[in-house]
């Protein structure tokens, strides 16, 4: 294999009105990075021994603590990290949200308790809520509804005024003197602390749960001028959809179409609104007006009956799905509609690619949402010419699919009218005919040169009168006609001042082009599997602006087996996901917020509008808010609608609703503050300063900001105190300056003369879109010890069902056993790591060949074989790769790379690269980079 530079793989190697959201699922809380009681016993123990000692005494391996030899007690010690000073507990016991869709009764269970303390969070007081309404029994509720002047026994007098909680309290911590331990990342955000009895009913899941909306604070400031003082940032992470299909992932939905909304700022009504006059009327939470309530809101139409209102969704459930009715419609809803655009240069015909997207399509037609039975496909390709298929409908007289090719490429034309968009369940036959013959149309390509952007305005005049969604799979650079482009990669100027240059747009048809298609409801996708330079740079305008994606496969060839099963999957899972039309979404808050600065792939039509031809499953977005006027309420709430047109037809409203508690102290902002969405919000801002200003001033301004936030954090709240060389922090923020070196380090920002201007720019797209979960493992990856891995990892847990991971550990070399087997796993690769003295038991019980010199290295498939061993590694790297568990949509599947330490050195540089707490290339060791900080902090 070709030897990669520095650490990447080189090309070709081997290597409408107002429009608003969706659904609430099962939410359990988050899975404990280490797994309590005893290992299941097995014959692992001995294998581990077998592994390691013939080389080294067993117990040196980065699970030696955890290994086949439990602690005294038969558990396997808890994580100490940085939270050594508090109780010990695991995760998952520590801060449970009930799940979605628990009954009442449920909810009275044990186990819904105020949580115990945990990892430097404190837990509210008895009374409190964590997040919800404090759970009463059934008995009470309809005592409580009377309370509140509603249902049984209406009472005149008002509710009282909540008082306000204890919230968080800081604890400190040093970051220098307690090392990280990365279990802590693990660790749900610290949790929401309201007032009692803040939200209308008791229902558990009152307030959004943090996989659907992360707030960087949940104790907001009252005023603008302490949130300038704190320097934390104030910003919403939205991810309105955690999986890809809704059967994975359901949401209470109110089908009845009695939809309650504040007249004067149109927010919806959600469990923080109240009841007044005997229930007659409603006054909102965001502006405090009072509205009627809607007379059929007590009434089921269906079955003629009287409704408890009580039980109604949009009163317990913080996200619900409401049917809209048709007064939210401009248009009838759009059918779902698809224009696959096909590269067949000689490029993508000689790659596979043509033959591999026509059979993958094929493949997957009964996949492609069609409940309704009116999706439409459409289908062109594109070389230097414009090639148009006309697929007749089954049962016509006809079966030959006509294609007509257009060579002017100015003014591009529709040469007929009809068949170019076709029904899917009128013409299924003549549609799989055509993608069986695709291939053979084009097997004698030998045209160089591709007109994309005079094919992409084709496909917008094709589709434009209905909308939907180009789907592009091209391997070339375009250079004819409309959105031309030039080989600007230019290897001097990377690593240098002037590389921001090749980041920027080559051509500024891509952005307006964009923007054009986004008012006429069309999405694209582009799909670019180059061999060589392809200005992903330009192309990835199209989806930034359409609320698309981009997915990039350099050096793509359908001949290794693992590059067509890698994007046959993930195409596979990309046609069957429930995307959302003609969507918009819209932030709304208590009155004196504003939402000022939205982040992520769509248009912004208006100052708080934000548009999607498409709205898709595997990305989020990040909303900054502004505080405009003092707040004087003692919770705050923040409200996202999305309005869509379901992939069957109908008209829908996804409605999150987050509630938080304000504060006038700044040590409760920041014992409250979120790391990993304050992560995320920097994050999308690097990606603008990278984009706008250039890639240093981006790594500059996010360790800038690192240490204004320790400086603030040492003068306001630690008395200027840093003695005995540490460096203070709250404990929830601990993770905070790993992620923060972890962002500087990653492929869109690292310093780095080898990083090709193509695996930059796809980076920073997957930088301003990856869900959270995803996208803290793609700056902080997973890294796993397999060869010493404790007896039960590997194997399902016999509660849950699902495979159990082995713990994670420090990303850091030395973890590194010389005669160890590791993974690690940044969501977008794995690698599978084996140490120079891996001995010949292990390399044959996980490979399959007697001797380590003979193992292959680069992108490879692992053997399936008949031991245990075999099995639970298989297992993990299987496990790790699984998003839905993480609470996230999304289709990447990531490339295994084996990589051995004494093997191909641009390989191991390109693993080394993801041990973010090592020196490498041109980048510090955390040690380092905290040693700095305190410098900084201390002058």
């Amino acid at each position: 294999m070709a030897a990669p530079q520095q650490g990447y793989p080189p090309y070709g190697s081997t290597g409408h009105g107002e429009y608003e959201p969706e659904k609430p699922a099962e939410y359990d809380g988050h899975k404990s990075p280490v797994q309590d009681g005893p290992p299941a016993p097995s014959a692992g123990g001995k294998k581990k021994r077998a592994y390691a000692g013939q080389a080294y005494d067993f117990g040196g391996g980065a699970n030696s603590a955890l290994g086949g030899q439990p602690a005294a007690g038969g558990g396997y010690p808890a994580p100490g990290g940085g939270y050594s000073a508090y109780p010990q507990q695991n995760a998952q016991q520590a801060y449970q949200h009930p799940p979605y869709g628990i009954d009442q009764a449920q909810a009275q269970a044990p186990g819904y308790g105020p949580p115990p303390a945990v990892g430097g969070y404190q837990p509210p007081d008895p009374g409190y809520s964590s997040g919800a309404a404090p759970v009463t029994p059934v008995g009470g509720i309809t005592q409580g509804m009377g309370n509140l002047g509603v249902g049984g026994h209406p009472q005149q007098q008002a509710a009282p005024t909540p008082q306000r909680p204890q919230l968080n309290q800081l604890y400190p911590t040093d970051l220098l003197n307690q090392p990280l331990n990365v279990t802590e990342l693990e660790l749900p955000p610290p949790p929401i602390i309201l007032p009692p009895n803040s939200s209308v009913t008791p229902s558990p899941q009152a307030n959004c749960p943090p996989k659907y909306v992360r707030s960087t604070l949940n104790a907001v400031p009252t005023t603008y001028s302490l949130l300038k003082k704190s320097k934390l940032p104030f910003a919403l992470v939205i991810q309105p959809y955690t999986s890809l299909h809704d059967n994975e992932d359901p949401v209470p939905v109110v089908p009845d179409q009695v939809i309650a909304r504040c007249r004067r700022c149109r927010s919806y009504i959600n469990p923080f609104a109240t009841f007044l006059d005997q229930g007659h009327r409603w006054r909102c939470n965001m502006c405090n007006l009072t509205n009627e309530v809607p007379q059929a809101f007590d009434w089921d139409a269906s079955t003629q009956k009287q409704l408890d209102r009580w039980q109604r969704p949009e009163l317990n459930y913080s996200v619900v799905e409401f049917v809209a009715p048709q007064e939210y419609m401009v248009r009838p809803p759009q059918p779902l509609v698809y224009l696959f655009l096909f590269d067949v240069t000689y490029a993508s015909v000689t790659s596979g690619l043509l033959a591999t997207a026509a059979r993958c399509i094929l493949e997957s037609l009964d996949r492609i949402p069609n409940a309704d039975r009116r999706t439409r496909l459409g289908f062109m390709a594109v070389d230097s010419s414009l090639h148009y298929f006309a697929i007749p409908r089954d049962g016509s007289g006809s079966s030959e699919t006509s294609m007509l090719v257009v060579s002017d490429l100015d003014e591009p034309f529709l040469p007929t009218p009809a068949d170019l968009l076709v029904t899917l369940s009128e013409s299924r036959q003549n549609i799989e005919n055509f993608l069986e013959r695709l291939q053979s149309m084009f097997q004698n390509a030998n045209s160089t040169a591709s007109s994309l952007g005079s094919a992409l305005r084709a496909g917008h005049k094709l589709i434009s009168p209905i909308g939907g969604k180009i789907t592009v799979l091209t391997a070339s650079l375009p250079t004819l006609g409309a959105g031309k482009l030039d080989m600007r990669e230019d290897k001097k100027l990377l690593g240098t001042g002037k590389e921001g240059s090749l980041l920027q747009t080559g051509n500024s048809f891509y952005k307006s082009f964009a923007v054009e298609c986004s008012k006429n409801q069309i999405s694209i996708d582009m799909f670019l599997f180059s061999s060589s330079y392809q200005d992903v740079a330009s192309l990835s305008n199209l989806p930034r602006y359409t609320g698309g994606q981009t997915y990039f496969y350099p050096g793509w060839n359908a001949a290794r087996g693992e590059d067509a099963i890698k994007f046959a999957r993930e195409f596979s899972d990309y046609l069957s996901a429930e995307i959302g039309l003609e969507a918009v979404l819209r932030v709304r808050a208590t009155t004196g917020l504003r939402m000022s600065t939205f982040y992520g792939n769509f248009f912004n039509r208006s100052s708080d509008l934000c548009a999607f031809p498409a709205f898709p499953r595997d990305q989020s977005y990040v909303v900054e808010v502004a505080i405009d006027e003092s707040l004087t309420k003692s919770v705050i709430c923040l409200q996202s609608a999305v309005l869509h047109t379901t992939c069957n037809g109908e008209r829908r409203i996804r409605v999150m609703t987050l509630a938080l508690p304000t504060t006038q102290s700044l040590a409760d902002m920041y014992a409250s503050a979120d790391q990993e969405a304050i992560t995320t919000f920097y994050s999308h801002k690097a990606v603008e300063r990278a984009l706008g200003s250039g890639l240093e001033p981006a790594r500059d301004a996010i360790q800038a900001k690192l240490i204004e936030l320790l400086q603030t954090y040492r003068k306001e709240l630690a008395g200027g105190n840093m003695g005995g060389g540490g460096l203070q922090f709250p404990a929830n923020l601990r993770c905070l300056p790993a992620l923060f070196l972890g962002l500087t380090k990653n492929i869109g920002l690292r310093k780095s003369a080898q990083i090709p201007s193509d695996m930059r720019s796809a980076a920073l797209c997957q930088l301003s879109t990856l869900p959270l979960p995803l996208l803290m493992q793609f700056l902080y990856p997973r890294f796993y010890s397999l060869h010493d891995m404790p007896d039960n990892a590997g194997l399902s847990d016999e509660a849950t069902g699902d495979i159990v991971l082995p713990p994670a550990i420090n990303l850091s070399s030395a973890s590194l056993a010389p005669y160890g087997l590791y993974l690690i796993d940044d969501g977008q690769t794995q690698f599978l790591w084996v140490g120079r003295e891996a001995v010949p038991q292990l390399i044959e019980d996980v490979f399959d060949i007697p001797d380590r010199a003979q193992l292959k290295v680069g992108k490879q498939t692992l053997p399936i074989l008949e031991n245990e061993f075999n099995e639970r590694v298989r297992a993990v790297v299987e496990k790790s790769k699984d998003h839905r568990s993480r609470g996230v949509g999304s289709i990447i599947v990531p490339h295994l790379y084996v990589v051995r330490e004494d093997g191909e050195p641009g390989m191991r540089l390109w693993a080394q690269t993801m041990l973010v707490e090592d020196r490498a290339d041109q980048g510090v060791s955390l040690k380092q980079w905290l040693g700095m900080m305190r410098e900084k902090v201390v002058q």
